[in-house]
């Protein structure tokens, strides 16, 4: 499999797609096969969040990882899904204006490049809500 083909498989990734449990109506991101509260009693079916949320912390990284040097300063926040799960991704926006409990929607951004040949993969960061 190709490497452009195997990033492009990971939907939850380009989609915001996570799992809905039918039983308890937990929602999970990342999807999972088995909801942690029911159990082996719960049904996950696959589910497509709005991509709206809420940042509960955040903080900006000065000293980026080897291939995130180029990017630094850069936000990295835990974001609140308006469905309720929790995730890690990076808000792009000027650092004076980001603050617990901003209004932010996804967007599908570059996420980073890979080895010398430049593949470049992409995925979800979040932005401002307007308004």
């Amino acid at each position: 499999m190709s490497v452009p083909r195997f990033w492009r498989r990971l939907k939850n990734i380009y989609n915001l797609i996570g799992t809905h449990c039918e039983k308890c109506g937990s929602f999970l991101y990342p999807p999972r096969n088995m909801c942690p509260k029911c159990r082996r009693n719960g049904m996950t079916i696959p589910f497509k969040f709005k991509g709206t949320g809420e940042v509960l912390t955040y903080t900006i990284v000065h000293t980026g990882a080897k291939d995130y040097t180029k990017l630094t300063p850069y936000i990295l926040a835990i974001i609140k899904l308006d469905e309720g799960p929790q995730l890690t991704s990076q808000v792009i926006c000027d650092h004076s204006q980001i603050r617990i409990g901003m209004k932010v929607k996804a967007a599908f951004r570059k996420l980073g490049e890979e080895s010398e040949k430049g593949m470049i993969y992409y995925g979800t960061k979040f932005v401002p809500m307007e308004g």
